[in-house]
């Protein structure tokens, strides 16, 4: 039996840093249009998730970026191991106590910052 490991390169590029739960990320998405390509932003607070450099993700790891758009939140799911996901930096590391920030759906206005993290 042939693991999925073998068939999908699991390893995230150097230009993946560090994060986790409830930190502020800007994910550089390659986007096709027709022949063309180009590079979009998506900013926002991970809301479940994480990388850190020392662990080799699974295959199919995945994070969630949530933005608040024209006051109507957007949630967008990436691939860690993707390799349509051009780079990712942390803007702002946010000090929350759960693996999952699900609660911040529901929060509007100052009830949804989340401190920083030093």
């Amino acid at each position: 039996m042939i693991e999925a490991r073998a068939l999908i390169d699991a390893t995230p590029r150097d230009s993946i840093q560090e994060f986790q739960t409830g930190d502020t990320v800007r994910v550089n998405v390659m986007i096709r249009e027709g022949e063309r390509q180009r590079v979009q932003a998506f900013e926002g607070v991970v809301l479940k998730g994480r990388h850190r450099k020392g662990n080799t993700p699974a295959p199919g790891a995945t994070f969630t970026v949530r933005r608040v758009s024209y006051s109507v939140g957007v949630e967008r799911t990436f691939l860690i191991c993707s390799p349509l996901l051009d780079s990712l930096e942390v803007t702002r590391q946010g000090k929350v106590r759960r693996a999952r920030a699900y609660y911040l759906r529901g929060l509007t206005g100052r009830s949804a910052r989340i401190k920083e993290r030093r």
